[in-house]
Order: C-alpha cells, then sequence, then structure tokens
C-alpha cells in the first residue's frame, strides 16, 4: 500500500492506506486536544484564530497560531521533499522515510510530552502539526491525491457531492466508478472517527503514551510491505520479457 504508484497502484491500495492513516490521524487528533486542547489535524480554526487575534492586537498569540500553520507546512514540504529526492535513487521505498519520521515523532512525544505540558505545551502541538502535515503530503503523494487522511471536511464534501450524483448517474461504467469512491470516503470518516474513540477511551489511563499505538501501527504498516515486497519482486521477474 505505500510502494505501489501510478500504473501498479490499485484501488485496494488506496483502502489499506487510508484505513490504517485515518486512524492514526483521528488519534493523533484526540490526543492533542485532550494533552494541550489543540487541534492537530487540520489548519482552518488555527487560521481563523490567527487572523482575530491580530485584528485584536494580541500579538504573541497571533504569532503562535502562526507558527501552527507553518509547521504544518513544514511538515508537508519535507515529505513531497523526501519524496522527490529519494524518488531519484529508489522508488520501491521512497515513502518509508517520511513514515519512519512520523513514527519516531509521535513515539517521542509519546515518551516525552508530559514533561512538556506545562512549560512547553505548543512543541507538542508544533509537533504533531508537523507530523500530520507529513502525513497529509505522504498520502496526497501515493494516492495521486484521491485520499485525504487528516481531515474530514473535504472528505464529507466529496461524499456529499458522489452521494448526490447517485440520483443522475445511472449506468453501470458510472456507478462502478462512483460507488468505490463513496465507500473509500465513508471508510475513511469511519476510521478517523474510530482513531478518536480510540484515543478518548484510553487517554485517561495512557495519557500521552496512547501515541505509542498509532506509532506502532505506521512502523506495522511497513513491515507489511517489507514481507511482501519480496514477492513481488519474484513475481515481476517471473513474467517473461
Amino acid at each position: 500500500m505505500f510502494r505501489h504508484q501510478g500504473n501498479t497502484r490499485t484501488f485496494s491500495h488506496n483502502k489499506k492506506i487510508a484505513s490504517l492513516l485515518s486512524l492514526v490521524a483521528g488519534m493523533v487528533n484526540i490526543a492533542g486536544l485532550l494533552s494541550v486542547q489543540r487541534l492537530t489535524t487540520n489548519l482552518t480554526g488555527h487560521t481563523t484564530f490567527f487572523i482575530s487575534k491580530i485584528f485584536t492586537l494580541q500579538l504573541h498569540e497571533s504569532f503562535i497560531y502562526f507558527l501552527y500553520v507553518v509547521f504544518f507546512f513544514l511538515g508537508s514540504f519535507v515529505s513531497s521533499f523526501l519524496i522527490e529526492a529519494i524518488s531519484r535513487k529508489d522508488q520501491h521505498w521512497v515513502f518509508v522515510i517520511p513514515t519512519v519520521i512520523e513514527s519516531i515523532i509521535l513515539f517521542l512525544i509519546a515518551l516525552f510530552g508530559e514533561h512538556l505540558i506545562p512549560d512547553c505545551s505548543d512543541t507538542i502541538a508544533f509537533s504533531l502539526l508537523f507530523v500530520m502535515g507529513l502525513q497529509n503530503s505522504l498520502v496526497t503523494k501515493i494516492s495521486g491525491a484521491i485520499v485525504r487522511t487528516t481531515h474530514l471536511t473535504g472528505i464529507f464534501t466529496d461524499l456529499g457531492i458522489e452521494l448526490s450524483q447517485l440520483f443522475f448517474y445511472r449506468t453501470k461504467e458510472q456507478k462502478d466508478r462512483l460507488v468505490p469512491m463513496i465507500m473509500l470516503h465513508i471508510r475513511i470518516i469511519i476510521c478517523f472517527l474510530l482513531g478518536g474513540v480510540l484515543a478518548s477511551v484510553l487517554y485517561p489511563y495512557l495519557a500521552l503514551y496512547v501515541l505509542i499505538i498509532p506509532a506502532t501501527l505506521l512502523l506495522l504498516g511497513l513491515f507489511y510491505e517489507s514481507i511482501k515486497l519480496p514477492l513481488f519482486i519474484k513475481k515481476k521477474n517471473d513474467i517473461p520479457e
């Protein structure tokens, strides 16, 4: 689900990565909200607060909200930069390093985040926003902009459009294209909500250690890929020229 791109990528690959990363995003979003009272998977609210703080001359607060936007942007930039750089050397593992970086940051916040909350809570928010920017760019590049996993605004918009089209698209070909996309967007919403519920249930017991779960899930996803890669290469080499 991580390595396939272009013509080799199937809808099944997009479903798998959408499920995994939307579950991760849902958990990160709730962990950030419960720990430092910040949403860390999207920028709409932060941009709004940034503007409002400027007009009320609360310049320090406005700068913090500006940094929230910057760190999400930096995550997206770093992810895309690494993907482009690595793709020129090894196409098979082009998405491994961004995913490992995301997992490492989540592990570090899980292990040391509680010590940062009293005096450096914004560091946690910056880190989680960076991670979600990185993930959003990662899944956008992998899926060819078909999958988004870090926020639901666009997903609900697409789902509303697609459900309305069911009333007008009657041919089998049209429905064969439309229904899978509807099911994909429903899958993303469900997995995001499941991640949020899971983090909400576990946070009172684990606090920020709950982030160990999404960090581990990312590594398990890569491990799954590492098992399948030799089989993929062997199968490709067995195809007669």
